[in-house]
């Protein structure tokens, strides 16, 4: 099972749910989003495969030119050095990232990990309701959702997204760019970090092009 680590802080967890291993992206735990990384991904098993779990991962990515490629996502600089005699695990700058994310989680603890996740789920659902209201606009999917959701627009993505920047606004991700079929879906993710007051400011621009 993938998972979002946020949200654990107030769904079930992957294990009660039956999951033996359990993998997830460790952006959301404290760290600033710094042009693309570096970041931590996260993976656990149950007690019984632990010594089952591999040493390297090998990830499918593309270059520049669009050619595929594969990259290293787990592994260590020592292991490269030393080989067969190395001892750790762990490259410089992937351990100073998981330091800083076990501070953050550290200084929330369990009451604050829920608190942090109850406001992301509220302020989505407050934003995405608000959305909904702005005639044009819509929900894209009835499906539950923690804090991303999918919004139906009048217009391309991009023409609003530009309006949006006009106003200061980032706007959400175009998903047609991934998946054709989703032509003027956008998705918005919002967090604890998004204030009431950003989120009228958003629905007050989306209802200028809406009206436009």
């Amino acid at each position: 099972m993938s998972v979002y680590p946020l949200a654990l802080g107030i769904v079930k967890t992957p294990g009660a749910m039956g999951a033996d291993i359990v993998t997830g992206e460790g952006q959301s735990l404290g760290l600033p989003l710094s042009f693309g990384g570096p970041y931590l991904g996260f993976m656990a098993t149950r007690k019984l495969y632990a010594h089952k779990m591999p040493g390297r991962l090998v990830g499918a990515t593309q270059d520049a030119q669009g050619r595929r490629g594969f990259v290293l996502t787990l592994q260590a600089r020592e292991q490269h050095i030393r080989r067969e005699r190395a001892t750790s695990n762990i490259c410089t700058n992937q351990g100073l990232i998981a330091l800083a994310a076990t501070i953050y989680l550290s200084l929330l603890g369990k009451q604050g990990l829920r608190q942090v996740a109850g406001l992301c789920y509220q302020k989505a659902h407050y934003a995405a309701a608000k959305i909904a209201a702005i005639p044009g606009f819509s929900l894209c999917f009835e499906t539950p959702f923690f804090h991303e959701f999918s919004v139906c627009c009048p217009r391309p993505v991009q023409e609003i997204n530009d309006h949006l920047l006009e106003h200061g606004i980032l706007g959400g991700y175009d998903l047609a760019h991934d998946y054709p079929t989703l032509q003027d879906q956008m998705l918005l993710a919002v967090t604890e970090m998004n204030t009431r007051q950003e989120i009228d400011a958003l629905c007050d621009v989306l209802a200028e092009v809406s009206n436009e």
